[in-house]
């Protein structure tokens, strides 16, 4: 039996163990009728009234300042895919776990049996007043970027889809650090990234926010132009602002002279010979997972100077869990009413510093998900961003 088999026969005996990943604990006591006088009847009705006359003490009298919906519709799990909603929910209650144990968020699992976007936007919308953030998760593309925006046009507490994201800021993070590592500016830089998804489409946006100028974006059919009537419309949007020499071409052709390669899309796609066709000092970032575009000795062996994966047993490991909990800690504490790009950029800062130069490496270019500094480092510096960008509510000012 091989490793991967070990933890899979495992996981499924923890699960049955314990039947669940999450559950409620009490934060007051209850042990004497005047302890049910407070936290019940008739004691509870004070914080009622005085919510009912300034729905903002919510906020204050509530815990509503520390919760976050990990919402999915099961439609593209981890590497599994479309399995709907049951099937996704112990991934959702893993999320949970991590709000939990990395940034003391309490997080409850939403699992939504519609496919439909107006439905989901609308259960999410009445669900709102319960909640302090929305975390999506696990939502197929196209239909995850009209949810995510329809609800953030409609709320006014983050909702942020962390396939997106999440991954985009510890991509950046990670890639500043390789850029230093090699001496290349990410300005500079000529850059690939292939699998326009999600996660893709958000990598892309981030980098070019941060100041990335040659910038290739790559589909299944090579490379993208804004005028290809196959493109939806954010790929449409992406391919404009891309691309300035409308290249044509396959991804084997977009690699030559190319410092990066960033692939969220499909196992074994990047050969030797296309990485030797890269500049020197290549950096890639094979994410597809279980299974990379091309694994790290192959990478190595053909030249490449840094390689990361979204796997744990190589180094570099591109894990969303370094990503969400300082977000979402730092965005609940600051009271902010959305997750911004210049808070994404923040948190992208923050987790690039935790590897200090004296500690750069081209197996070390992003902190380890157990390192406990994570959480207040990037909390600090989004709620910071919050602040200055004046989006917080009153009272956390």
């Amino acid at each position: 039996m091989d490793d991967r088999e070990q933890v899979y026969r495992e996981a499924l005996e923890l699960h049955r163990l314990f039947r669940g990943k999450v559950s409620v604990e009490c934060r007051v006591p209850l042990e004497t009728a005047h302890d049910l006088a407070l936290a019940y009847t008739p004691g509870v009705a004070e914080p009622c009234r005085r919510i009912a006359e300034d729905p903002d003490q919510v906020w204050m009298l509530t815990n509503r300042w520390n919760t976050v919906a990990v919402v999915s519709d099961g439609s593209a799990v981890l590497g599994l895919g479309d399995i709907g909603p049951e099937a996704g929910l112990p991934v959702m209650e893993g999320k949970c776990n991590l709000f939990k144990r990395f940034a003391a968020i309490d997080a409850y699992p939403l699992v939504l049996k519609s496919r439909d976007v107006d439905e989901i936007v609308s259960v999410v919308a009445a669900l709102a007043p319960s909640l302090g953030g929305i975390n999506l998760e696990d939502i197929a593309a196209p239909r995850c970027f009209a949810i995510e925006k329809a609800l953030q046009e409609r709320l006014d507490i983050p909702v942020f889809h962390d396939d997106q994201h999440g991954t985009a800021v510890i991509v950046l993070a990670g890639l500043m650090n390789a850029l230093r590592l090699v001496g290349k500016s990410l300005e500079e830089a000529r850059i690939v990234v292939n699998g326009i998804g999600a996660a893709g489409t958000a990598i892309s946006r981030i980098l070019l926010a941060r100041g990335a100028r040659h910038l290739l974006c790559c589909d299944r059919f090579g490379l993208m132009c804004d005028d290809d009537e196959r493109l939806s419309g954010p790929q449409r949007d992406l391919a404009a602002a891309t691309n300035p020499r409308r290249r044509e071409g396959s991804l084997k052709e977009a690699l030559v002279g190319a410092d990066v390669f960033i692939g969220v899309s499909r196992p074994g796609l990047v050969t030797a010979e296309m990485i030797r066709s890269m500049a020197d000092g290549a950096i890639l970032f094979a994410l597809a997972n279980p299974v990379p575009e091309v694994f790290p000795d192959e990478a190595l062996e053909a030249g490449a100077a840094v390689v990361a994966t979204g796997r744990s047993d190589y180094p570099n490991q591109v894990n969303n869990c370094l990503g969400f909990p300082g977000i979402f800690r730092g965005a609940l504490d600051a009271g902010a009413r959305r997750v911004t790009e210049g808070m994404k950029l923040a948190a992208a800062e923050a987790l690039a510093a935790l590897v200090p130069e004296a500690e750069l490496a081209r197996d070390r270019i992003l902190p380890s998900a157990l390192d406990e500094g994570i959480v207040p480092a990037m909390a600090e510096a989004v709620a910071r961003q919050a602040r200055l960008e004046g989006i917080c509510r009153q009272e956390h000012a």
